[in-house]
């Protein structure tokens, strides 16, 4: 039926223009709108009845008030469905039902859902709120100013093509939200809090069966979990691109206490993964795109030719590799496509001939080509040292672009004559995101 001011029961403040639900609630400005505008594509949700059957995909549900549905389902027709309330205090959908579903997909599949301005309240015994399978692949699953209280479980939602959330909070219960099958797309948490949850061996974001996402996975929470609970289960193989599980200027406690370290945070995945990009967090951990290669044993390095260059000899060691590896020994490889811009930094000695002119430079080959590339060359003089021990410092600093399976490695060339160099324990150099 179309919305209008009578069936809603309000009335209006001729002084000050506002508009009031009966016992006094003031409504937002954006439904005095659609009140005045006289809508005919919305229904008013005054009871579960009103959200039961065949649902029109191109009507917006109103919620008005708070619904109890018992063990009455929900069900997404392949068309979508549109659901909207006054907030999230006024507008509610509940159930204390035992082993229910809200919300239920029709044989084939369901369309889009989107919500906002209500809550969810489902804290029956072994009760969720969604199990739905997107119709195509291509559906969408967004809500804004959505509040999840007290939930058994938020369910399953498999083969939806991207979700999004924007305002949402998650508080009491155990509000556990399974993604199964392919995402085409991604899932956005943006300004979303989670508090007073109960404790229990589960997870906020759990990897269902057959669980892939084609792009990313993005969230910024603000979240606070009980002793036992998880933020997200997740695998690398879950994700096929890098750098594509993105946890951003996300907030996370334990019981109020902030613990970067806690390993049952994210319990299948890090951030040092290559599928991985977490950055400015408070109580997680960040990614540091980068790595290093120090000399642990002095190799002698053969000098054929007056000026020119070859590969600087010696066991390196890697450390703190994250999204890079060493094929081989020297050598840094860049194993994601983002990002691209780094640094090489670093302090090298090599002892060499009394007053030799010997350089550095930095290599880059480039897997697109299959050709190398040079980068920063540093020429220095070999220090007439006392005794058996003649010099050269180098010290690296440049700005270089590495793509997927690029590497950095570092040459050497005794300009002066063919005396033969070593690179002198603990010489190192480091690659790091700019």
């Amino acid at each position: 039926m179309p919305l209008d001011l009578i069936n809603l029961g309000t009335v209006a403040d001729d002084r000050t223009g506002d508009t009031f639900r009966a016992g006094g609630e003031k409504i937002n400005a954006q439904m005095t709108e659609l009140f005045a505008r006289g809508l005919d594509n919305i229904v008013v949700v005054k009871q579960a009845s009103d959200l039961a059957g065949t649902l029109v995909s191109t009507t917006d549900y109103f919620i008005d008030g708070i619904i109890d549905m018992g063990s009455q389902s929900i069900e997404v027709p392949a068309g979508g469905l549109n659901l909207s309330g006054y907030n999230f205090n006024v507008s509610q959908l509940v159930s204390t039902a035992s082993s229910y579903t809200m919300f239920v997909s029709p044989i084939g599949g369901s369309g889009n859902l989107l919500g906002r301005d209500f809550s969810f309240d489902v804290s029956g015994a072994s009760s969720q709120v969604y199990d739905l399978t997107g119709d195509t692949g291509f559906e969408a699953f967004e809500l804004v100013r959505v509040n999840y209280n007290n939930c058994t479980s938020l369910g399953t939602i498999t083969g939806y093509r991207q979700g999004l959330e924007t305002g949402t909070g998650r508080f009491g219960g155990k509000p556990e939200l399974t993604l199964a099958g392919t995402w085409l797309g991604g899932y956005f948490i943006d300004t979303s809090i989670v508090r007073s949850l109960t404790d229990g061996a589960y997870t906020l974001f759990k990897a269902g069966a057959g669980f892939v996402m084609n792009s990313r996975f993005r969230s910024n929470q603000n979240i606070d979990l009980p002793a036992s609970a998880s933020f997200l289960d997740f695998a690398p193989a879950n994700f096929t691109n890098p750098s594509t599980l993105q946890l951003e200027s996300c907030i996370i406690t334990r019981a109020g206490v902030s613990d970067a370290g806690d390993t049952n945070l994210t319990p299948n995945i890090a951030a040092s993964d290559l599928e991985s990009s977490w950055s400015s967090n408070n109580g997680l951990s960040n990614t540091f795109v980068g790595g290093q290669l120090s000399i642990t044993s002095e190799t002698l390095t053969t000098i054929g030719s007056a000026g020119v260059f070859v590969d600087l000899l010696g066991t390196y060691t890697a450390s703190d590799l994250q999204h890079f590896d060493e094929p081989a020994n020297g050598q840094l490889r860049h194993l994601g496509s983002s990002p691209r811009e780094y640094k090489v930094s670093g302090q090298i000695v090599i002892d060499g001939g009394s007053n030799d002119v010997a350089a550095l430079k930095i290599v880059i080959f480039r897997d697109a080509t299959t050709s190398f590339e040079d980068a920063k060359t540093i020429t220095r003089v070999i220090n007439n040292l006392q005794g058996g021990r003649d010099v050269a410092y180098f010290v690296l600093d440049d700005n270089i672009v590495l793509d997927v399976d690029d590497y950095v490695k570092i040459q050497v060339a005794n300009i002066s004559d063919t005396t033969d160099v070593t690179a002198e324990l603990d010489s190192f150099f480091t690659v790091e995101a700019r």
